[in-house]
């Protein structure tokens, strides 16, 4: 390999390669000495093993000798820890099926490329089998919690905005409703795990319960931080902020589970929307009818 010329500007799309490997070969040996499952460690490991080999035969066809670089690896590392390994590793691949490409284009010039390109494919492949990290076993009953949270709340949040006009007041009401929703829907998901036999009844409860609580939480927020009668600019940040979780979970479930972000997002989202306005006018309806003013 070392014996090819290669003209300058392959050379400079082969070191950014190089570097792309190193760093990945870091990343995989980091998520590997974290991960309990020892079968997944093994795949991870002998990945790692890979992309350093791929790195070092970069290294003798450019002549150059690259460092990693550790703000990348950090980052992919701390990633791996805050949101799973697997989320983490089809990021990843994502980013690098760019680089398969252009292995694939550079075959011509440079033939040892093909091996490379069919690595990076066989990676993804078996990183794909990666997927009994035990978040992704109750994903189903996150969905639950933060889209019923997410419905819920914000329909509350919107009617009681401009049914009483006091973000405080408001604050109150949206806590005792959410937190009291927080225990119903915990509690329903548990008996429902329980009646269809599960043994995971209490785990999948828990999930349910911390991803609605979490959601109450993160939307109430702007009506405690505000100061008193700011329940518009609390009500329109709210409504910033339900859309952020929606973005950032959907996101999450497009990577982790390839499933199609636009279509999920567009999907919870006019749900939410939509009965945050519904509510909005039956808050208006009220207050005029029963002549109510705080």
């Amino acid at each position: 390999m070392n014996d090819i010329n290669l003209s300058p500007e392959v050379k400079k799309q082969v070191i950014k390669m190089q570097k792309v490997e190193l760093n990945g070969y870091l990343v995989y040996n980091n998520i590997a000495k974290r991960t309990k499952d020892e079968k997944n460690k093994e795949v991870l490991r002998r990945i790692a093993l890979e992309e350093k080999k791929h790195a070092e035969d970069l290294e003798k066809l450019t002549g150059v000798k690259v460092k990693a670089n550790p703000l990348i690896v950090w980052l992919y590392t701390l990633m791996s820890i805050l949101l799973g390994f697997t989320f983490t590793i089809k990021f990843m691949e994502r980013n690098e099926s760019g680089d398969s490409k252009k292995y694939a284009q550079l075959e011509k010039e440079v033939p040892e490329f093909k091996q490379i390109a069919e690595d990076e494919e066989r990676h993804e492949r078996e990183l794909l089998a990666l997927l009994d990290e035990e978040i992704l076993k109750y994903v189903g009953s996150m969905v639950l919690g933060l889209n019923d949270a997410l419905v819920e709340l914000t329909g509350t949040l919107a009617g009681l905005t401009f049914a009483l006009g006091n973000n405080k007041i408001v604050a109150l009401s949206g806590l005792i409703t959410g937190i009291s929703a927080t225990f119903s829907m915990a509690s329903s998901e548990y008996l429902s795990a329980k009646s269809e036999g599960r043994p995971d009844a209490l785990k999948s409860c828990t999930y349910t319960g911390f991803a609605y609580l979490v959601t109450v939480a993160l939307l109430i927020l702007p009506y405690l931080l505000l100061p008193a009668g700011s329940a518009l600019p609390a009500f329109i940040i709210m409504l910033f902020i339900a859309l952020f979780i929606i973005f950032a979970f959907n996101f999450y479930l497009s990577v982790a589970q390839e499933l199609n972000f636009k279509k999920s997002f567009a999907e919870m989202a006019l749900i939410s929307m939509g009965v945050a306005a519904l509510s909005f006018v039956v808050g208006l309806a009220v207050k005029h009818f029963l002549g109510v003013d705080i």
